[in-house]
């Protein structure tokens, strides 16, 4: 295994070979997929070496010798049984990454042989069921043939014999997971909106929602549109028992929901600890099991999306407090928001943040109606304005709604955080400064002119429960102060400029001879009208 080889770089390299043969939304789940793989089948031996040694191998070549030669032993049942309680899965000796490795470079790689380790792995435990379904070993995207395609994949394999995943510490590999997910967004543009929230948001919206709870012990974390679940993960870098944290995430892209499932165990969250599903969230509720709600809900849902608004969502209790109203069936946003905010544990320190379009502060008709409820409970905590132009499906600007369920007051914090970003090639970034000085804004509650507002609800009634920004913020510039006499002069100077040009243009018009009457005609009119001037 090569050394000092940048892990981020060595992954990348395998999307390299892919990028000519499909789009960056197809490659991704072939990268992704067997990075994890790699990651499961090198954990996997570590831990067996771990058994029979205790102590982490110096390479996988090690720890798969090591295992070869205890699988001949009489008591190998009990080691496998060990495995399998410890990590979930087994796997055969032939069925792992290294094994894999040596066929290719004996050229004798045989994608059957990769697709029995998935299933093995898929088999093992239901926490696998599924996870490898959208890496297709047999498609045409591979290239053409068979011997195309297994060359493909064997190149990736290959590529990937550089990342040392046994002795990254911490999050290094999750981290780099994350990278490469956030590339595939950039490349995907649009389609990235499933299943990515840029790093500035994600960090500002998770930091938000961890005030006051970086040190309680067994947080419940839910994100109803996970996506890749990366902003439930980012709320475990502002807590200090971060290994006690139960992720509950949904979400309803199988290959999205998969990438999501991987992510977890690339940043070595335990699996007692995931609760995860793949469902549509405004169909039926879920999770139902949760008795006392959640401690933090961080939500990124699809914008202004379709949804059913059937009758019977009025006798759900996610939706049935709003004097009767649902989310309109073109634009679901209070639906995803409602539903979020009804799992939200009634505690002080509990609170929601979700990203919607601006629309939802002041459009009226039932979702008037549902936000002024919100407003009348003193559910809605702060509205923060987000600079254009930051999210991949969307050029629009967004906000963050923050939510919270017990607390004294109804009064709303409004922050216009619109100008805190940095250019970057196609989108708007915020930076750990932007973050940081949001995040004093919002901590503070004070007004900052320009920036801040804290707006009483006698404020908020008084404007109709309209929750436009700019009604609360005031951002507008004064025009500079108009120096009359410094006018007056240019005036005149730009007056006797006139007329002088003009003296000058009739001098020379009235020097001039002509060859027909019609010319002649049309320069006196002409000469008629700069004398009336």
């Amino acid at each position: 295994m090569a050394e000092g080889k940048d892990l981020l770089q060595v992954l990348w390299n395998g999307a390299d070979i892919l990028r000519g043969k499909m789009d960056a939304n197809e490659y991704k789940t072939y990268l992704l997929g067997l990075v994890f793989y790699k990651y499961l089948s090198d954990s996997y031996l570590a831990k067996a070496y771990d058994f029979l040694y205790d102590k982490t191998p110096e390479s996988t070549k090690e720890a798969q010798k090591a295992y070869e030669e205890a699988m001949t032993d009489e008591d190998v049942a009990d080691l496998l049984e060990e495995l399998q309680k410890t990590m979930h899965y087994v796997l055969e000796p032939d069925m792992t990454y290294i094994s894999m490795l040596k066929d290719v470079k004996e050229n004798c790689f045989n994608r059957e042989k990769l697709q029995a380790a998935f299933n093995r792995i898929e088999e093992s435990d239901e926490l696998f069921n599924g996870l490898f379904s959208d890496v297709d070993l047999y498609s045409n995207r591979l290239g053409t043939g068979d011997q195309k395609q297994s060359a493909t994949i064997a190149d990736v394999l290959a590529v990937l014999a550089d990342a040392d995943l046994i002795h990254t510490e911490g999050d290094v590999l999750g981290n780099a997971y994350e990278f490469l997910i956030g590339q595939f967004a950039s490349e995907t543009g649009k389609k990235a909106g499933e299943f990515y929230t840029p790093h500035g948001p994600a960090q500002l919206l998770c930091q938000i929602a961890m005030l006051g709870q970086e040190n309680k012990k067994g947080l419940l974390v839910y994100d109803p549109c996970m996506g890749s679940a990366s902003l439930m993960l980012s709320c475990k870098n502002y807590s200090q028992q971060p290994e006690y944290i139960h992720y509950y995430g949904q979400e309803l892209m199988p290959s999205t929901y998969n990438l999501a499932r991987m992510n977890m165990f690339l940043h070595r969250i335990q699996p007692e600890n995931q609760h995860l599903r793949n469902a549509d969230t405004l169909d039926a509720d879920w999770p139902v099991d949760v008795d006392t709600g959640m401690d933090v809900v961080v939500m990124n849902p699809p914008y202004s999306a379709k949804w059913s608004a059937a009758e019977g969502f009025k006798q759900d209790e996610r939706f049935m407090d709003y004097e009767g109203k649902l989310a309109p069936k073109s634009k679901a946003d209070y639906a995803f928001l409602l539903h979020g905010f009804y799992h939200l544990k009634n505690a002080k320190s509990s609170t929601m943040a979700i990203v919607l379009p601006h629309g939802v502060l002041f459009r009226g008709a039932a979702e008037g109606v549902i936000r002024k409820t919100l407003l009348k409970n003193g559910s809605i905590y702060a509205v923060i304005g987000l600079p254009s132009n930051m999210f991949y499906n969307t050029s629009i600007p967004t906000c963050i709604i923050v939510l919270k369920k017990q607390r004294e007051g109804r009064d709303v914090l409004f922050i216009d955080a619109s100008k805190h970003f940095v250019k970057d090639k196609k989108q708007n970034i915020m930076n750990e400064e932007h973050i940081q000085y949001v995040l004093d804004l919002y901590k503070n509650r004070k007004p900052v002119e320009k920036e801040a507002y804290l707006a009483s609800f006698d404020e908020i009634a008084e404007n109709d429960f309209n929750l436009n920004i700019p009604r609360y913020v005031d951002t507008t510039e004064e025009e500079p102060p108009v120096d009359l006499k410094a006018l007056t002069k240019n005036i005149r100077e730009t007056d006797k400029a006139i007329k002088k040009g003009n003296s000058e243009l009739l001098s020379m018009l009235n020097d001039l001879t002509f060859n027909n009457t019609e010319t002649k005609e049309a320069v006196e009119e002409f000469i008629h009208v700069l004398e009336e001037v």
